[in-house]
């Protein structure tokens, strides 16, 4: 089981940083919840992947295209939890952001069904995407 969650989580940032969408978004399950943090423009918790989906896509509007998100360790799992570090970095017309964080993932059936964000800096990550 630890072993597939791993594989998934490989997946998802393979998918992400090729920008293959459709990839991307069977990995979720169909009432995913996301917990993004923060007081910005896209905090919240997001219920569904249409909601998700719309998020990412919001952040890569907002930053023009630059927004990225790329592990810097390998994936750690506990029975239905992986959690990884990470950098993300991007830029908008008035800034730019370049962080570390650590994401969570919770799995079942081979699907994330729950996610974590955690940031380094969450009052300059508010900064950066704003109200």
């Amino acid at each position: 089981m630890e072993a597939q969650n791993i594989k998934t989580i490989e997946t998802y940032f393979s998918a992400l940083a090729a920008g293959d969408m459709a990839t991307f978004s069977s990995l979720f399950a169909d009432d995913v919840v996301w917990v993004q943090p923060g007081n910005n423009a896209f905090s919240g918790i997001k219920k569904g992947f249409n909601e998700v989906g719309a998020m990412v896509g919001g952040m890569m509007e907002a930053s023009g295209g630059s927004f990225v998100v790329k592990p810097t360790s390998n994936p750690m799992a506990n029975g239905d939890f992986v959690s990884i570090a990470v950098t993300f970095s991007g830029k908008t017309q008035t800034s730019s952001i370049d962080m570390t964080g650590v994401d969570l993932f919770q799995l079942k059936d081979n699907k994330i069904v729950g996610v974590w964000l955690f940031s380094d800096d969450q009052a300059a990550e508010d900064q950066f995407w704003g109200k």
